[in-house]
């Protein structure tokens, strides 16, 4: 994948885009470009698409240790551990205990280069803890810390990922009744995200997902009957081609990977080397990718969670 370009500082977003729907929308049909604002998506789409939303929340997943330590909780291993990213990579050895709130992290053992297994001596589960005790995750390039209500997409009901399922944050009510009320259809799955570091390029790593029969029936009837399913973000794409039922998703999705039931997707714009453009390249095509980054620089549109958005149409 040979789509590769510079982000000038001046395009990150770093602040909410308020209203959320008042954002840009970017729409790439092969090669071919156009641009809109993100009200507009109720009448670009066609009667008998339908849009599969992630419905997992967003947890306040940082948490600050009583040693001053920094540290990202991502997500819950099936064994009850926990994968934890410390921010000050320097400290992180196997054996290190870190007191935190009501308890304590101990370091296990390394899981990838960033983040480790870590035994949680805390009361409750991961959800609860963190929703007592920690506050939304957020980067460099905001300006201050949000209030984990920023976070939240509007039809989020199942507590759970660490970092938003962002590219549905400009899913306004006012857009999802548009939406209604022009016959295109939305269902939900559920996919928990983990730590997605700005920092490393690398690839995906498991992560829980649920996709209920009824949203699984939709999406058979809708291909049957002609119509489009339009993944809203990444982590849908990765829970639609890893398959049905729920389970752990260790699915990386490239150009060698073909796509089966996704005919479009509704996603942020992406850095430089991001494995996400590896996914993008299979669902759009490289020149389609290539073409619609190179526009978006020049008409300068907003990156990461709070930016603009893309439309991408098989």
């Amino acid at each position: 994948m040979t789509v590769t370009f510079s982000l000038p500082p001046a395009l990150e977003a770093r602040t909410p885009a308020e209203p959320r729907d008042g954002v840009r929308l970017m729409v790439s049909r092969g090669t071919s470009v156009s641009h809109h604002r993100f009200t507009e998506l109720p009448h670009l789409l066609d009667p008998g698409d339908l849009l599969v939303v992630n419905n997992s929340g967003t947890l306040p997943a940082a948490l600050q240790t009583l040693d001053g330590v920094l540290v990202h909780v991502s997500t819950s291993q099936p064994d009850g551990s926990w994968l934890v990213e410390l921010r000050d990579t320097d400290i992180a050895r196997t054996g290190l205990r870190l007191r935190v709130p009501e308890g304590s992290l101990t370091l296990l053992r390394p899981f990838t280069s960033r983040l480790w297994v870590a035994a949680a001596d805390v009361p409750g589960d991961r959800v609860s803890y963190l929703t007592r005790h920690g506050r939304a995750i957020r980067y460099s390039y905001t300006d201050r810390d949000w209030p984990i209500e920023t976070y939240q997409n509007v039809y989020a009901t199942v507590p759970g990922s660490a970092e938003m399922p962002s590219a549905g944050r400009p899913l306004t009510g006012a857009v999802l009744a548009a939406l209604a009320g022009q016959g295109v259809l939305v269902a939900p799955i559920t996919l928990h995200t983990g730590v997605a570091s700005a920092e490393v390029d690398e690839p995906p790593y498991p992560e829980w997902f649920r996709i209920p029969p009824s949203t699984a029936g939709l999406i058979s009837h809708v291909r049957a009957s002609g119509g489009r399913v339009i993944a809203v973000g990444t982590t849908v794409v990765r829970a639609l081609e890893t398959g049905t039922g729920e389970g752990w998703t260790d699915l990386v999705i490239s150009p060698d990977h073909p796509i089966r039931v996704v005919d479009g997707l509704l996603t942020g714009l992406h850095e430089p080397r991001a494995s996400h453009l590896m996914m993008l390249t299979a669902v759009a095509g490289e020149d389609a990718l290539r073409e619609s980054y190179t526009e978006a620089l020049r008409e300068h549109y907003l990156w990461h969670e709070f930016g603009d958005v893309h439309l991408l149409l098989r």
